[in-house]
């Protein structure tokens, strides 16, 4: 029996049960959809008694070892958005449950429309800042009172902290200790900051946003946290592991530079950040990465469970990128390619 099939039997039942509806069927079955380095996504639909069930959905499974509170959070961030008309897909279902289909997982609103990758680079900037710029203009007091301190820049910085000791990071611990010495004032009140805003993240449909996904890394902070993040994002990351054809990729590839530095410009001409705190906030950004790939990489020594992410070049190129901006001497765990 394939993954898929596995997944609609186990869903079905699982569903029946929670939504007090037993002639809930499958109408069209899990597909697997392009994202998601170290989650399940699946499209599907639901021949559903329940209206909120009714539309195309997504289903987001996380892998085993994730904490189960991660997709609470993301329901509790995309439904507050949602309500805000932000277009942020609405969760209608979560299960923290692992035994159903062996991980948590939850379900979605299937946003309209392609990636913003797919549409090639010409314009892509402006999409990608139309997004975020409307998103930092939101009121975020309604994500502080879904999240309370787990929406904070302490509290990301208290989490890395945590991973790193949990995961015996050493070679991250005084890079760790840098960002939490090194932090500088607020020169802006702080924004909601989507925290991995990139055109796979984005959807666009005859031109328009159309929706914006990924949210487990959503917080609050100051505006540079999220322009970093992205920028990191566009300059580092490697275009070989998205999901576009050979040209468009290496249309790509070859104008990173120029998009990391386009959006950056962008950005600054239309909302004011403080440009000496970026290099800190790009450490920042950096180091959710590089933590995430040395707890990958201590786990599976022989590279066995590592994401195409965590196996590419992209962790290393962060790591020097981090060292250089820091001045702080960084090392990653070695791991099987």
């Amino acid at each position: 029996m394939s993954r898929e099939d596995q997944i609609a039997r186990a869903l079905i039942a699982h569903l029946r049960r929670a939504a007090a509806a037993p002639q809930l069927e499958i109408a069209e079955p899990p597909v697997p959809l392009a994202g998601g380095f170290d989650t399940e996504i699946y499209g599907l639909r639901l021949q559903a008694t329940p209206a909120a069930l009714r539309a195309p959905l997504v289903l987001r499974v996380l892998r085993p070892h994730h904490d189960p509170a991660m997709i609470l959070r993301e329901q509790a961030v995309q439904n507050a958005l949602a309500d805000r008309g932000y277009p942020a897909p609405r969760v209608v279902h979560v299960c923290v449950d692992r035994e159903p289909l062996g991980a948590p997982f939850l379900l979605m609103e299937r946003m309209p429309g392609t990636s913003l990758l797919s549409t090639g680079p010409v314009g892509m900037d402006r999409l990608l800042l139309d997004a975020q710029l409307r998103l930092h203009a939101l009121d975020p007091k309604p994500l502080v009172d879904a999240l309370g301190d787990r929406s904070t820049f302490d509290g990301y910085l208290a989490a890395l902290e945590r991973r790193v000791d949990g995961s015996a990071l050493s070679g991250l611990v005084e890079m760790a200790s840098w960002l939490r010495e090194r932090r500088p004032a607020p020169s802006a009140p702080p924004v909601i900051c989507h925290g991995d805003l990139h055109p796979q993240n984005v959807l666009v449909d005859h031109g328009w946003i159309s929706g914006v996904l990924d949210w487990p890394n959503a917080l609050i902070a100051d505006a540079a946290f999220d322009v970093a993040s992205t920028w990191v994002i566009l300059r580092f990351a490697p275009v070989g592991l998205a999901s576009m054809s050979a040209g468009r990729r290496f249309l790509v590839r070859f104008g990173q530079p120029m998009l990391a530095a386009r959006y950056l410009r962008g950005y600054r001409r239309r909302r004011s950040i403080d440009p000496a705190c970026l290099p800190y906030y790009e450490v920042a950004a950096a180091m959710r990465a590089l933590v995430r790939a040395g707890e990958m990489r201590s786990r599976s020594a022989d590279g066995r469970g590592v994401s195409a992410l965590d196996r590419s070049e992209f962790a290393d190129r962060l790591l020097a990128h981090a060292i250089r901006a820091s001045g702080v001497a960084a090392t990653l765990p070695a791991h099987a390619r």
